[in-house]
Parts: structure tokens; sequence; C-alpha cells
């Protein structure tokens, strides 16, 4: 008797099926590294928008340096420098004064702005606040506050190196201020 040839016997079927199997495991494996490179893409795209964010508001502040101390709030004492850098390991790291604080409002407040920079577990922290110095007779509620925090720019940061501080965190850290 004669055998008839159409079809496959169970060997060349098994052989088939493993090739396709492996196929499958590297197509996977592909499509798996594929989508951790996007979310580590994304992480990073992240970084370095608050990176730029962060360099951006620098920018701003050091382009807007208005070259004027502020009166301390009680008058007997030096006034503080328009601008001032402090020594490694004191808090601020660096306070300013600027212009050009926007008052679409109308608002009665002063146009210039004290700015200071704080170094935070790896992380670098804005504070601003209007300056201390309201003429006398004047009333204080209507020129001066308290600091309020901007926000953290944690990935705009990273920690001295030298000092053996870790990196910053991709997301922006700082506690539960605004």
């Amino acid at each position: 008797m004669r055998r008839r040839g159409r079809g496959f016997t169970l060997l060349e079927l098994l052989v088939a099926l493993f090739i396709a199997a492996v196929m499958f495991a590297m197509g996977y494996a592909a499509i798996s590294q594929a989508v951790t490179s996007r979310d580590s893409l994304k992480q990073q795209q992240a970084h370095l928008l608050e990176l730029q964010t962060a360099v951006r508001v620098l920018e701003q502040d050091f382009v807007q340096l208005a070259p004027r101390p502020v009166r301390q709030a009680i008058g007997d004492e030096p006034a503080q420098p328009a601008l001032l850098g402090a020594v490694p390991g004191t808090q601020p790291i660096v306070a300013l004064t600027r212009g050009g604080w926007a008052n679409p409002v109308g608002l009665q407040r002063p146009g210039l702005q004290r700015v200071a920079y704080f170094r935070e577990n790896g992380t670098l922290r804005r504070e601003y606040s209007q300056p201390d110095d309201t003429p006398q007779g004047d009333d204080p509620s209507l020129s001066r506050h308290g600091p309020s925090v901007a926000g953290a720019m944690a990935a705009g940061y990273r920690g001295d190196p030298e000092a053996g501080m870790d990196p910053a965190p991709a997301s922006g850290g700082g506690g539960d201020h605004p």
C-alpha cells in the first residue's frame, strides 16, 4: 500500500511549534524591553523638564536682580544686601532682591521680591516674600508677609558628590508645600 503525502508528520509539526514558540519568546522580550525603555524615557523627560524649569526660574531671578539692599524689620539692624551668598553649609544658599514681580490684579504691594534658595535633602527649594522695608507709619499688612513656598525644584538640583549626598529624586519632592 502506498502512503498519501498530503499532511505533515508529527515531528514536522513539533519542530514548527518549537520554532514559533522561540520566535514568540523573542518578540515578547523585545516588546517588554521597549515598554521598560519607554517608562525610563518618560521618567528622564520629566526629570529634564523639572531641571529646565528650575534653571529658567533661577535665570529669571538673577536677570531681574535689583541692586537695592533691604532694610531689616527692626531699623537698628544693618540692611540685607541685594545679593547674599552663603558660606557652605549654611542656609539659605543664596538670597536676593529681584524686580519684575507681576501685579496683574493691582494689589497694593511693592514691585520687588525677596527670594531665597534653600538646600534640603538633596533638593533645591525656592521661597519668596515681599521685602521687609515698610516705611515707618505705613500699614505693614499691606506691604509685608511671611515667606511662602513657590515649590520645590527637586530634580533641578543634585547633591554635592564630595559631601556624599545621593542624587535628587526624579519626582518633585519638597514636603507638603504647595
